[in-house]
């Protein structure tokens, strides 16, 4: 019982099967997928959830220094709590590869089953000339 709580749904980003079905994710993937769909949206993306995403992506043009790193990390932290009631944010951090990329490092925690998540997010703070 505790496991569906995780949900079961379609995968994201969308897929089809080798059968011609429409792919699917259940439980722990499920959540990955929503941390990671909250991550790709721009907050005003979506009409009818105008509030829905994460403010990253007003920072896309930024320098890469510590204060646009920060700001990540806030927004980051900020839309994963807003928006993932199933998890518990435990850390995230941001790693400069190079001028144009940032990897956002993600561990929370599955409310339901104390299971620990870790993910990497690859943003490109900046567009490669």
């Amino acid at each position: 019982m505790a496991r569906a709580f995780l949900g079961m749904g379609w995968k994201f980003p969308l897929q089809v099967t080798p059968a011609g079905q429409i792919a699917g994710a259940a439980y722990e993937q499920r959540i990955e997928e929503a941390v990671l769909l909250i991550l790709s949206t721009a907050p005003g993306e979506r009409v009818m959830l105008p509030q829905f995403g994460c403010g990253i992506h007003d920072l896309a043009f930024s320098p890469n220094t510590p204060g646009a790193r920060s700001a990540v990390i806030d927004a980051v932290r900020t839309a994963l709590v807003k928006f993932e009631h199933r998890i518990d944010v435990l850390e995230v951090g941001t790693e400069a590869q190079g001028e144009n990329l940032l990897l956002i490092r993600i561990s929370y925690r599955i409310r339901s089953n104390n299971a620990i998540g870790n993910l990497v997010y690859p943003f490109y703070i900046r567009e490669v000339a």
